[in-house]
């Protein structure tokens, strides 16, 4: 997943040097847990916001690490629904992102960062190699509880709407399987090394310079009360 510019897209649209695999998706005309995959996560319980996620440790350098958090509602609806993600960074990591479909094309992208005190969180969408566009396709809502930085590192938790559910190019959807394990990619600019212009979500992003892909189990990332720890968490 490169998300950068130039001689590094051309090199990524021939897969010089770009260590790429397929992403998991569930087809609508497939059966949601079709496919057998082991997971790189394991389940975390949140005492701050009362959900259970699913968690995977990004490693960017020896002994640090990114950590992805995904809570999902119980029961869900398997065409359509909503996430919880949160994101736990150390203040070197400048930005992180999650890439949905697994890769860099045709999906989602889940960008945010530090600025201050503030947390930022940018939703792109990349059909070619180049500078990913901002993306109306997902929607955000940061929970007050649960989105906070300290002195070493930054967090977000938000309500994600059209994450786990979108376009892969002209009539094509995708879903991700809610009782199975999908796969999924991660970048993320280390060294401290923030967007252009931090204080906006539409801001230019500078060359991610780590990135991988792992295989993260939802179907133990259930909440029976996912609506009411996302009101109570967003403080309405």
């Amino acid at each position: 997943m490169r998300w950068s510019l130039g001689i590094t897209w051309a090199a990524a649209a021939l897969g010089i040097g770009l260590k790429m695999y397929p992403s998991h998706r569930t087809s609508l005309t497939q059966p949601p847990a079709s496919r057998a995959q082991a997971a790189d996560s394991k389940v975390y319980r949140d005492a701050e916001t009362g959900f259970t996620f699913t968690e995977y440790a990004a490693e960017y350098d020896i002994g640090s690490s990114i950590m992805f958090r995904i809570a999902l509602p119980e029961p869900v609806n398997v065409t359509n629904y909503d996430v919880v993600l949160q994101v736990v960074a150390p203040k070197d990591v400048g930005w992180a992102g999650l890439a949905w479909g697994g890769s860099m094309l045709d999906c989602p992208l889940t960008v945010s960062w530090a600025n201050g005190q503030t947390l930022i969180i940018s939703s792109r969408y990349a059909p070619q190699h180049a500078m990913p566009p901002t993306y109306s396709g997902a929607s955000y809502t940061i929970l007050k509880t649960g989105t906070h930085v300290n002195s070493t590192h930054w967090q977000f938790t938000a309500k994600c709407t059209g994450c786990a559910y979108f376009s892969t190019g002209g009539s094509t959807k995708t879903q991700l399987s809610p009782t199975g394990v999908n796969r999924l990619a991660w970048a993320a600019a280390t060294g401290g090394v923030k967007p252009s212009n931090p204080s906006s979500n539409t801001s230019t992003l500078n060359v991610h310079d780590v990135y991988n892909y792992w295989s993260h189990d939802f179907s133990q990332a259930g909440n029976s009360n996912f609506g009411s720890l996302v009101s109570k968490d967003a403080g309405k």
